[in-house]
């Protein structure tokens, strides 16, 4: 750790007299990265903001707030909370973030603050890495996240990026910091937490040192994007003019340049949204580009549309088109339809309201999403499949609200509950063994 600290002193830019933000959780990581901030803060006369964010969704925020309000009064720190009262529609996780970070850039320029510290670590980079090659990314999105990310007014620091969360709680254990721990990140229905319990120490059993492995290799993407980028610019004012993308253009230049140009696209059309844009929907665009019909279009989520007119594509919103989703399921996930499916440590319930499911049957992560074509479920207690659609049919379903009621499904895509209306053979008794409980109000 210190190694962080000579950092943090030396090549971080922090100097005399800064205003420095720290978004501190509670958690070891962040508690030992506060401990060394405030070892700096001794040094160079530092101004240090504390940001926690009260998620709201356990018992322990409330005990963990009030620890972190006494801690700071007593070292004279500045501390600044904010609690989320309600989720919109949103991943947990994704939104969760987004929240966290607006919250941050307020408080970085309401007190002036030219660093904004957090404590993403190498397990961290790591676990990120291998979920978006799993999932699909792009070149920037494959390298994880950087040390330092220049913002308009403030520079964001991720100090521990170069040690382990082991080290961070090795640091904490041997100067006597509390910490707290959050039981969620055990739980293996959210995916990063699957990644930090079985991939990562298969990883480090090979190789103790392999997160400096996957920082260089993350260094190496940043520098082959931001050529890239560079070479974008160069071009994209040619190929996508006034809203409109010049087919010709585009086809004339290299793959790697076309590909990019598309995802500087959606990034304007989806701003933080763009998590819900996979490489399945760049290759539809892709399609439709080089496809044989002068004229057609493709459906993107949020009701983005892609129009293709002889040599000229189109981006707009179609408000006719209903809101297609798929969400993955993680403490509470807020549905369009205003609904929310809840993920429930205990329920006495039995209805087609409550699903209770076994991770050991289905293949996780579940994701909530709208009706497809052809989606089958086999119906708890009968034989074969039935279409979905006829237990909506069943169900005297108008076709508006059918068109964003939800479906759960597992990784594989096979459908294991309609809430509200039917459970599958996947459903579980109160006295069978199951781990998922899902709730739907």
């Amino acid at each position: 750790m210190e190694e962080v600290y000579n950092y943090l002193l030396n090549e971080s830019g922090i100097t005399n007299r800064s205003v420095v933000a720290i978004g501190v959780s509670g958690g070891p990581d962040s508690m030992a990265l506060l401990d060394l901030v405030m070892r700096l803060k001794k040094e160079l006369d530092l101004v240090v903001v504390v940001c926690h964010v009260n998620h709201n969704v356990r018992e322990e925020s409330k005990t963990e707030e009030a620890y972190l309000r006494e801690f700071c009064l007593k070292e004279g720190l500045i501390i600044e909370v904010m609690k989320i009262e309600n989720y919109g529609d949103d991943n947990f996780h994704n939104e969760a973030r987004t929240i966290r970070y607006n919250f941050f850039d307020k408080v970085c320029k309401e007190y002036n603050a030219k660093f904004l510290l957090t404590a993403h670590h190498g397990d961290d980079l790591m676990e990120t890495i291998l979920m978006r090659i799993v999932r699909g990314s792009t070149l920037k999105g494959y390298s994880g996240f950087s040390r330092e990310v220049k913002r308009e007014d403030y520079t964001i620091l991720r100090p521990l990026i170069t040690v382990t969360k082991d080290d961070a709680l090795k640091y904490c254990e041997e100067n006597n910091i509390t910490y707290f721990i959050d039981k969620s990140n055990m739980k293996d229905v959210y995916t990063r937490n699957r990644y930090r319990k079985y991939v990562l120490p298969f990883l480090k059993n090979e190789d103790p040192y392999v997160h400096e492995k996957f920082l260089k290799f993350s260094n190496t993407l940043l520098s082959y994007n931001n050529y890239i980028e560079r070479q974008v610019k160069e071009v994209i004012n040619k190929v996508f003019v006034g809203g409109i993308l010049y087919i010709d253009k585009l086809v004339s230049l290299d793959d790697i340049i076309a590909t990019k140009i598309i995802y500087n696209i959606l990034e304007k059309i989806y701003g933080d949204d763009l998590f819900i844009v996979s490489d399945t929907h760049v290759k539809l665009i892709f399609s439709l580009i080089n496809g044989n019909k002068a004229q057609a279009l493709v459906h993107l989520p949020n009701n983005v549309k892609v129009i293709k007119s002889y040599n000229e594509v189109t981006f707009s919103f179609d408000d006719e088109v209903y809101d297609i989703y798929e969400i993955e399921i993680s403490d509470v996930v807020n549905l369009p339809n205003g609904k929310n499916i809840v993920m429930e440590e205990e329920e006495s319930d039995t209805s087609n309201y409550t699903t209770r499911l076994s991770s050991k049957e289905v293949t996780l992560p579940l994701y909530v999403r709208t009706r497809r074509n052809g989606d089958k479920m086999v119906v708890k207690g009968m034989k074969g499949h039935k279409k979905v659609n006829d237990i909506f049919i069943d169900s005297k379903i108008s076709s508006k609200d059918r068109d964003i009621w939800p479906v759960v499904c597992d990784a594989l895509d096979n459908v294991v509950w309609v809430p509200g209306l039917k459970k599958s053979k996947f459903d579980k008794k109160k006295d069978e063994e199951y781990d998922i409980i899902l709730k739907y109000n």
